[in-house]
């Protein structure tokens, strides 16, 4: 190992308010695996300083499936996509009822409604802000709406409403973004998380890595969300579903997805770092370490591809000696430029 690059020296940097430079990021992504558990281990002494062994739970529902108008080449539920997905438009008050009541028996501590479309129209908006009221009244969780792109007057009926947050991925680097879709630019998902933030509602914005992007694009990504602010950050590992012009692209291996955790965690140091879709068939047997540098998953499945049984899920928090994390979100946020 070149000592230059100590990962401990560097997490103790990180820790004391230092960012690390370009190279040292390119550094992490670069680093031989004979190294990677002591990167973890440097990415786990900050994790630890701002979240000690605590992990958030979020969980899922698919409030509208399929019949997106958008051409993401990642997404089965996109217009060119030709995966054999169930499609259905969004579900009734009940079904989202429903699910935050089994959101809640899983101990997940954020429920995610997510609908698929460009955008909510009325009748979507309607439904969601109903459900949530209600749910806000039964249930102990924190909501997280995953509708599209938002404007500024359904951002603030989102909030009324008790939606504490909303996520919108960057995805990938804005270099990068035109290979992954041409329906909608970067700039429109950076300027959705931008409303949702001054609406008062809490930023979550991702990546979805191994979409054919260079090492300096994840690094870009990372810097990106830094810059937005995103009070959460899924990484998302790139599953590749049959029927989508992705298909068949399997570029990751479990130890080059825990140094993609590593590294945001270097970038990100004091954010909600979560472990998300494709973790299962990408990170396999290596899951565990991912929450050395993670600090949150979701339980349960995703979106049109199936989860870990959510009693492994447990399993593994109780066998690495990490507690459920039930705390709140940020009291307060601030203004974002990108």
């Amino acid at each position: 190992m070149n000592m230059e690059f100590n990962w401990l020296d560097m997490a103790n940097r990180v820790i004391a308010g230092e960012e690390i430079t370009d190279v040292e990021a390119l550094v992490i992504l670069n680093s031989k695996d004979d190294e990677l558990l002591m990167l973890l281990h440097g990415a786990y002494q900050i994790r630890s300083h701002y979240f000690g062994n605590k992990v958030k739970l979020n969980m899922i529902i698919n409030a509208k499936s399929g019949l997106c108008p958008e051409n993401c080449g990642y997404c089965a539920q996109s217009s060119i996509s030709n995966a054999p997905i169930d499609s259905y438009r969004m579900v009734n008050k009940d079904t989202l009822l429903k699910g935050a009541e089994q959101a809640d028996k899983l101990n997940a501590g954020t429920y995610c409604i997510v609908a698929s479309g460009r955008g909510p129209n009325r009748r979507e908006m309607d439904t969601v802000v109903s459900a949530v009221e209600e749910i806000k009244e039964i249930y102990d969780l924190k909501v997280c709406a995953c509708l599209g792109l938002l404007k500024s007057e359904q951002a603030e009926r989102l909030k009324a409403a008790g939606v504490d947050r909303y996520n919108h991925n960057i995805n990938t680097s804005r270099e990068h973004h035109s290979e992954i879709t041409t329906s909608h630019t970067y700039d429109d998902r950076v300027s959705t998380v931008k409303i949702a933030n001054e609406a008062g509602i809490s930023p979550c914005s991702g990546v979805i890595v191994g979409m054919k992007e260079t090492k300096e694009d994840v690094i870009q990504m990372a810097r990106s969300l830094k810059i937005l602010d995103a009070d959460s950050i899924p990484v998302n590992f790139l599953h590749a579903i049959d029927g989508t012009p992705l298909e068949g692209t399997h570029d990751l291996d479990p130890r080059y997805c825990l140094k993609v955790l590593a590294l945001f965690r270097y970038i990100n140091p004091t954010k909600e770092i979560r472990i998300s879709g494709g973790r299962e068939v990408n990170l396999r047997s290596l899951q565990p370490l991912g929450l050395y540098a993670a600090n949150s998953i979701f339980i349960g499945d995703y979106l049109t591809t199936d989860g870990q049984e959510s009693t492994k899920d447990h399993k593994m928090l109780e066998d690495l000696g990490f507690e459920i994390d039930y705390s709140n979100l940020p009291e307060s946020l601030g203004e974002t430029t990108v």
